[in-house]
């Protein structure tokens, strides 16, 4: 390894990483398979490919190419060197809207290419569901299709030329007429013409093996054809020159609603006649919502194109006439299409759970038998899953035969593996029995190849290993893929973990309390590898700033999975490859909502830091800003907020105070308010209405000490929307409610308003990792709460997002044994829910005005916008907050190392809106981080949803 290593650092330009973090981030792909890389090398151009193969040829050492990690059969995994695409050779390097082709690099995400394609009228016509992260060359090696196959078929399809490097160094440029075959290929295939002719199944979605019927002569002798879905054993990819199609100005899509899957299976190939650009299919199993969905248990989505929206319209509604259907919707509007496209889309997460919680996995992700033949599949399919005792919820694309399935095989244990080999063997035997192929779309990898013979025979197994001996004599390229597979029940990625749970503090309710469980959530669809953010979405933030692996949900949660594993790492807490993986994770919980499988890093990185760090001093800014409720209560209780504002104004001396408090040395130290927000509300308390409602408004660390006008402001809303409200720590043992009044009107002392206990909802605490010390806050705080007078189940509002996000899901999972918890957790409501299902017929004030900003990224994750969105409506606030997260999220951006990051995220989308945003625009954050940032960042006052209406209150009183 070590003579390896220096030969490649010698000879390639780009990154070489031979580390244990480099190694564990490509072990694993989206399959159930791992297999232990030696090293990873992240190729600059066609040059370094060559030096690796040279360097790897000479060591006999085998290389595996990856994209973006998304294949679901273990093809992109290997135990030599693998090469990573998507960190250089991830270009476009020309586009040509006359002839209608373009050449991209194999690293060039597939969304990349269609945005530059969309300006000439033009798109790739393939398109997986996993288009924002997966790759071209990833799509060629697999063979790939998506929704739109029926249309413009598979990525072979769309090939023209390929610029490919043999094991042993030679540039072959396939194409037709036998352009680019290596010295061999054609006499071989010349030889077995009848065999080539007779040997594969005639179907639109056959993936499985190599498509050596491509090499015939009324086939084009297309080399470069039968290049494609070689899964990386033939060569190395480094260019393509592949075909656009044009792509219709206007779509419709036509939602059809079914009792059950097997009766849209049953209509989905009638409605082929009527030339659909998709027919998808999916059952209710997989739906987190069906509210926006027609009346079924299952759905076919059926898009159609035109000229104008009249005629795609027109077109769709063709179709529903034509379906036999429950109820059917038909969508013109392009956001609307895409919502409900991103409903089919997460299905490829969302099915890796069964509707129980328990988990379900690939393997049988994508056989495909012909159109005609799905629905009698599809019973013979269910009746073998019931007679092997498993569950699984089929969906896919239903007009090309193609069905994805995850399955609940028990992979942990050496019977469920046994059943797990059973059931492949034959599932294999029916596919075959109706006409099918074992892949239809994700290609072979280890999960299908040892069955290829019963598809094929054993003859073309043969034909098949002789044509990767010409391609590859020494089977340097990705060996034990398709031919010489590996068993398909060995290197499974499961076998490595520990059989019993590990002790950690979370409750993991979702996970039955195995952190084992939680870690495995993630299988590597990669999401949160998306370059861009879409739409309200938060997830990946760090991976978006950094475009690095390590800086995803997905690397970090190898990371831990490595870690439980402990054959790499071997540290296990105490791992410094995990704590820095970690250390640029925001915990902005954008996965916990935005990831299909629900992965929480945020939970997980809490986890992590409160056992890696246990007994041990920790870095200095986890006392400093983890422990800022205690900080700020001080300064409160001992009145030196003026003093700490006039220090922090002084250059040198605050200097030294972020140095030694590891705060990065670009930041400004935020102002301590001179009167906190309890000691305000009580200088103008006075009674309230009787018979109005009471609520507690809680006084969170950032509202109570950095941001009382926000808390005021928010007292006055509820007021004028008829609540009574009273801060949590602020105790009345009187009978008679108390409130605050408008500013405008002249208040009174009430003698009944006492001090109260101080709570908190641990946020800080957790978010460092100092979990010990976020239970015990926690316990502290509910014995506070119960002293409350008449508490019973008076709702608690919270203004600061992040910390009514703790209170709704850490409080909880942090004591899931104490009753007084889950009662907190489900009383707190946000501001807007609190006047839509308290006040539900208050209208507030008209301001009418755009505004700009960016929802909360624990908003978005935990808690939801929606009413938030109906509350800016209703007062006439016109525009869309973006997503993503403005970078600062708590702690994270004051943190020493972290400046550059958290400027980055900010940058993505919240900056940028602000700067174009009107003149007149009203800048809205919610969250006193997001306010922060956009103060120090932009020199911008963002407010708080409270502020600006109340200011609108104060307006109309005047």
């Amino acid at each position: 390894m070590a003579d390896l290593e220096a030969e490649l650092r010698r000879t390639v330009r780009g990154e070489v990483g031979f580390d244990v973090t480099s190694r564990a981030l490509m072990m694993m792909d989206a399959s159930n398979y791992r297999r232990v890389p030696l090293g990873v090398v992240a190729p600059r151009d066609a040059d370094d490919v060559a030096a690796t193969l040279a360097a790897c040829r000479a060591h006999g050492v085998p290389v595996v190419a990856r994209g973006g990690g998304t294949s679901i059969a273990g093809q992109a995994t290997g135990t030599g060197v693998v090469l990573d695409f998507t960190r250089h050779m991830n270009g476009l390097v020309s586009l040509d809207p006359a002839s209608r082709t373009a050449v991209v690099q194999p690293g060039l995400v597939l969304d990349r290419l269609q945005q530059a394609a969309a300006p000439h009228g033009l798109r790739f016509g393939p398109d997986p569901s996993t288009h924002s992260r997966c790759t071209l060359g990833g799509m060629i090696g697999n063979n790939s299709c998506g929704s739109h196959s029926v249309a413009w078929g598979t990525t072979a399809d769309s090939v023209s030329e390929l610029s490919v490097i043999t094991a042993r160094g030679d540039l072959l440029h396939p194409g037709r007429d036998w352009a680019g075959a290596p010295e061999g290929l054609r006499p071989l295939a010349e030889a077995e013409l009848a065999r080539l002719r007779t040997g594969f199944p005639d179907l639109p979605r056959r993936i499985s093996g190599y498509a050596l019927d491509a090499l015939l002569p009324e086939n084009g002798a297309d080399v470069a054809r039968s290049f494609c879905g070689s899964e990386g054993t033939l060569g190395i990819l480094t260019e393509a020159v592949v075909r656009l199609v044009e792509a219709p100005r206007a779509r419709a899509l036509a939602v059809l609603g079914y009792a059950d899957e097997s009766a849209a299976a049953e209509a989905a190939a009638g409605l082929l006649v009527h030339g659909p650009l998709t027919v998808e299919g999916m059952a209710a199993d997989l739906v987190r919502s069906t509210a926006d969905l027609p009346r079924g248990g299952a759905w076919l989505f059926v898009e159609t194109g035109g000229d104008t929206e009249a005629e795609a319209r027109a077109r769709a509604e063709t179709v529903v006439r034509a379906a036999d259907v429950l109820d059917s919707l038909v969508v013109t509007d392009p956001s609307g299409q895409r919502a409900l496209w991103r409903v089919r889309e997460d299905a490829s997460g969302t099915a890796t759970r069964m509707p129980d919680g328990s988990e379900a996995w690939p393997g049988w992700e994508d056989c495909a038998v012909p159109p005609a033949r799905l629905g009698p599949y599809l019973r013979d399919f269910r009746g073998l899953l019931t007679a092997h005792g498993l569950r699984g919820t089929p969906y896919g694309h239903f007009g090309d035969g193609c069905i994805h399935v995850r399955i609940d095989f028990d992979l942990l244990t050496e019977a469920g593996v046994a059943r797990f080999r059973g059931f492949s063997e034959e599932l294999a035997e029916l596919v075959t029995a109706h006409g099918g192929s074992l892949s239809g779309e994700h290609g072979d990898g280890q999960a299908r190849a040892e069955l290829l013979p019963k598809m094929y025979g054993a003859e073309m197994v043969t034909l098949f290993e002789r044509v990767k001996g010409v391609w590859d004599p020494d089977d340097l390229l990705n060996p034990g893929m398709l031919v010489r597979p590996a068993p398909l029940d060995t290197n499974l990625r499961f076998s490595v973990l520990p059989r019993e749970p590990v002790d950690v503090v979370f409750g993991y309710p979702s996970d039955g309390g195995d952190f084992s469980a939680a870690v495995r959530r993630c299988v590597g669809v990669a999401k949160c590898r998306t370059t861009e953010v879409s739409g309200s979405s938060v997830m990946c933030p760090s991976f978006r700033a950094t475009g690095e692996e390590a800086h995803s949900t997905r690397g970090r949660a190898r990371l831990l999975h490595e870690m439980l594993a402990g054959e790499l790492v071997t540290e296990g807490w105490r791992s410094t490859e995990v704590r820095d993986a970690l250390d640029l994770c925001l915990s902005c919980k954008g996965c916990r909502t935005d990831c299909p499988v629900g992965v929480d890093m945020a939970t997980y990185k809490a986890e992590f830091l409160h056992h890696h760090y246990e007994g041990r001093r920790r870095p200095a800014a986890h006392y400093a800003m983890g422990w800022l409720p205690r900080w700020l209560r001080l300064v409160a209780r001992t009145r030196t907020a003026w003093l700490v504002n006039s220090l922090a104004s002084v250059r040198p001396l605050a200097a030294l105070a972020k140095r030694l408090g590891g705060i990065a040395g670009e930041r400004g130290i935020p102002r301590v308010a001179g009167t906190t927000f309890t000691r305000a509300w009580r200088r103008h308390a006075r009674a309230g209405v009787p018979g109005r409602e009471r609520v507690f408004l809680w006084p969170d660390t950032f509202t109570e000490h950095l941001s009382p006008e926000v808390g005021l402001a928010a007292v006055r809303v509820l007021e004028a929307a008829g609540l009574d409200v009273l801060p949590v720590a602020a105790l009345s043992v009187a009978a008679l409610p108390v409130t605050v009044p408008s500013v405008t009107v002249p208040s009174v002392t009430a003698p009944s308003v006492t001090a109260g206990k101080p709570v908190c909802c641990g946020l800080t605490y957790v978010s460092t990792g100092q979990l010990d010390r976020a239970r015990a806050v926690m316990r502290r705080t509910l014995d506070a709460m119960d002293e409350l007078p008449g508490r019973g189940d008076v709702p608690v509002v919270v203004l600061e997002p992040s910390c009514a996000a703790a209170l709704r899901t850490d409080l909880p999972e942090l004591l899931p044994d104490d009753p007084r918890a889950a009662r907190l957790s489900a009383s707190v409501l946000t501001f807007a829910e609190a006047l839509e299902r308290l006040a539900p017929d208050w209208t507030p004030p008209p301001i009418n005005r755009p505004t700009v900003g960016q929802t909360h990224c624990h908003q978005h994750a935990v808690l939801g916008d929606a009413p938030d969105r109906r509350l800016r409506e209703a007062a006439g606030l016109t525009g869309e907050l973006v997503g993503g997260c403005c970078g600062l999220a708590g702690n994270f951006g004051f943190e020493q190392g972290h400046y550059e990051v958290s400027t980055a995220c900010a940058e993505e989308q919240l900056l940028p809106a602000v700067r174009q945003a009107p003149e007149h625009a009203l800048v809205l954050a919610d969250g006193f981080s997001c306010r922060t940032q956009l103060e120090q960042l932009a020199g911008v006052r963002g407010r708080h949803l409270a502020e600006v209406l109340a200011d609108a209150l104060d307006g109309e009183r005047k």
